[in-house]
């Protein structure tokens, strides 16, 4: 029974950072309409409506993804290794 708990916090760690990973944040004022994606860095833009009309721009910053990706497997690996340690 104690596994079953392990495999859910595990899953529900990969479930944190799949969410941090892709859900994305509406910056809006008057002139701007932006969403962007990424948490803690931030790896994407999406432009969607400017001053002059609407625009579809995205933006993708290899490093903010590959920092991104980065930090949230060490997460997952430091949870299973701190969950696995505990036996």
């Amino acid at each position: 029974m104690r596994d079953l708990y392990r495999y859910a916090i595990v899953l529900a760690t990969v479930a944190i950072a799949l969410t941090a990973m892709l859900i994305g944040l509406t910056y809006s004022v008057p002139d701007l309409l932006r969403v962007d994606y990424g948490f803690p860095l931030r790896w994407g833009s999406n432009i969607l409506d400017t001053i002059a009309g609407p625009v579809n721009k995205w933006g993708v910053d290899l490093f903010g993804l590959t920092a991104d990706l980065v930090f949230w497997f060490a997460v997952v690996v430091a949870v299973t290794l701190y969950l696995m340690r505990r036996k």
